[in-house]
């Protein structure tokens, strides 16, 4: 058996892998990484063990940098979208390790971490995981099965989540897609008004306008708006591919609450998954389950399944680390 570590791979090759692996979701593919590529402040990478010259393992890690200046090495991290895909068929042990052997090795000044944020069970790598240094944190996640008639899917929502959305239809809600570029500058101010009321930090206008470039063309992104009296009240980025919606950015306007736009605005995405045959819609996270999450509460409104896939964590410099973690929550509280 011959196994090689390459940074690079004919896309033919790289998305025939994507198409023959049941578990790969967006994140794994080609148009993603160029998307990625576009961004301010990412910097995608690729890793792909090769056995006997045949792709067994794709590891995407994104560098992304808050601050780019001097204190770039505090505040960049290595996240994998999507986590790592692996062909379940075979075993993947040996190839594993040396990608990781390499990957771990050319990191050690890089970012402070690197996580993966699985999309799905990789309860059969775990143990090569832990080999290296990644430890598994609980993180939770609503799955929603689309492949159900559209009336039981309604009634699978809470009794108040299809009030909400019946007061939403009555209030005259409306909920349209993103179909010029014009549109954006509004749907990213309402997602930055958001982030800052939750003192996080958003990704720059270029990794939308991306999305808006690269995917809305190929039907694998979705950008909507919900309005109010003609005023954008909720915005979302869903993510279709293969047989799977993922949920990634959203945002509301606090001003418009009563009028149920979120509410409305998830049921018409999860209406649209349903009548053009998709089969889940995975919700995009649900928070840490020892931890009180406001938006784990309106998901679960919803009648998805609770799982926990976890991410798994890998930190490569304790010191900067813990001056990282500090570093941030400064930079939070002058948001």
């Amino acid at each position: 058996m011959s196994i090689t570590i390459s940074n690079s791979l004919p896309e033919s090759e790289w998305q025939d892998f994507i198409d023959q692996q049941p578990e790969s979701n967006i994140f794994h593919t080609p148009e993603m990484f160029r998307v990625f590529s576009r961004a301010k402040g990412y910097q995608p990478e690729l890793w792909a063990a090769l056995v006997d010259g045949r792709i067994a393992v794709l590891f995407l890690p994104v560098r992304i940098t808050l601050v780019n200046n001097l204190l770039r090495i505090f505040t960049t991290r290595a996240v994998v979208f999507g986590g790592i895909l692996f062909n379940a068929k075979q075993d993947v042990t040996e190839a594993l390790r040396q990608l990781l052997t390499e990957y771990l090795s050319k990191t050690k000044n890089g970012p402070l971490f690197t996580e993966l944020r699985n999309a799905y069970d990789i309860q059969a790598i775990r143990p090569v995981l832990n080999e290296f240094g990644f430890v598994f944190e609980d993180h939770l996640n609503y799955l929603i099965d689309l492949g159900m008639p559209l009336q039981e899917l309604f009634r699978t929502i809470s009794k108040n989540g299809r009030k909400a959305i019946t007061r939403s239809m009555h209030r005259g809600v409306t909920v349209e897609e993103i179909s010029d570029h014009a549109c954006l500058s509004e749907y990213y101010s309402l997602l930055q008004h958001t982030f800052k009321r939750a003192r996080i930090t958003l990704s720059d206008i270029s990794l939308f306008e991306a999305v808006y470039d690269i995917l809305v063309p190929k039907g694998m992104a979705k950008m909507y708006l919900a309005r109010v009296d003609k005023n954008i009240a909720a915005v979302s980025c869903e993510l279709p591919y293969k047989d799977k919606i993922f949920s990634w950015f959203s945002g509301f306007d606090l001003e418009y609450r009563r009028a149920y736009p979120n509410d409305y605005l998830v049921w018409n995405i999860l209406q649209w998954g349903s009548e053009n045959g998709y089969r889940l819609f995975d919700f995009g996270g649900a928070g840490r389950p020892n931890q009180q999450y406001g938006p784990r509460d309106f998901k679960s409104k919803f009648g998805g399944k609770l799982v926990n896939y976890g991410r798994d964590v890998c930190v490569h410099s304790s010191l900067r680390m813990t001056l990282g973690r500090v570093g941030y929550q400064i930079y939070r509280m002058i948001l």
